[in-house]
């Protein structure tokens, strides 16, 4: 992972602002919270996000068109990450295993088939939201 010193001042605000989000945000909402700080098109967002998910600051939900900060102290080098998203409050929590990402690559690969990358996310309510339901 790249040090946050080597990050523009676009790639960082908008890393903060995914850092101090309670849910993950779509590039049209942090246009609207970064317009303060002189964004002023979706591009300039788009752009910050691509660097942030290559240097492995970021991740994309598929489902959600939306954007998290990583959560996790992991190497981003691995192809397999898993996200359990609440439906109810919109908490994210990340996941990534290496023994398990090495095992769906071995499944995967044993049909010919060559994978570049994998998003696994599970949708559904998370322990507090159950509990406070109860």
């Amino acid at each position: 992972m790249t040090a946050r010193a080597t990050l523009t001042k676009n790639q960082l605000n908008v890393l903060e602002k995914l850092e101090a989000a309670s849910a993950p945000l779509s590039a049209y909402t942090l246009l609207d919270q970064l317009r303060e700080r002189g964004f002023r098109a979706p591009l300039q967002v788009y752009r910050a996000l691509d660097a942030l998910i290559k240097e492995g600051f970021v991740h994309r939900l598929e489902s959600l068109n939306a954007f998290v900060a990583c959560s996790e102290p992991h190497d981003h080098g691995h192809s397999m990450t898993a996200f359990a998203i609440c439906d109810t409050c919109g908490q994210v929590q990340e996941f990534s295993d290496d023994t398990i990402g090495h095992q769906l690559d071995d499944w995967v690969r044993a049909g010919g088939f060559v994978p570049k990358k994998a998003v696994i996310e599970f949708r559904g309510t998370c322990g507090k939201c159950r509990a406070e339901a109860a």
